[in-house]
């Protein structure tokens, strides 16, 4: 069975990116959402292994979308928090509230398999 996977980046670019290197290792990527409300909503419906998560959105940050997933909806996906920001404070925070991984862009694929695969263990 294949680890499903939700991609939430506001860059197109950065979503194929992740999702060529996750298709390529074997997960199957469900949705995308460029947005905070988009991830969320994509979240509470597809219910997905895991939610890669950029902490830069349009309309809100990942540490909010991340307080409502682990909070109020209390998924059970695994989340991996992607960012430009890797301000020890954020990485922290992320970490605290239930991120599972906290991956500073730019990274490479390889990168991201290997936090993924850690998790999925």
């Amino acid at each position: 069975m294949k680890k499903t996977v939700l991609i939430v980046d506001d860059s197109m670019y950065m979503r194929t990116l992740i999702k060529d290197a996750l298709e390529e290792a074997g997960y199957e990527v469900l949705g995308e959402a460029a947005n905070g409300e988009s991830a969320i909503d994509q979240a509470m419906e597809l219910n997905p292994d895991l939610i890669t998560l950029d902490n830069i959105l349009p309309d809100m940050i990942g540490i909010d979308i991340l307080k409502v997933i682990k909070g109020e909806e209390a998924l059970k996906s695994k989340v991996i928090m992607i960012s430009a920001v890797g301000q020890e404070s954020v990485v922290q925070e992320g970490m605290s509230i239930g991120a599972e991984d906290y991956i500073v862009k730019p990274f490479t694929s390889e990168q991201l398999i290997e936090s993924v695969s850690k998790i999925f263990g």
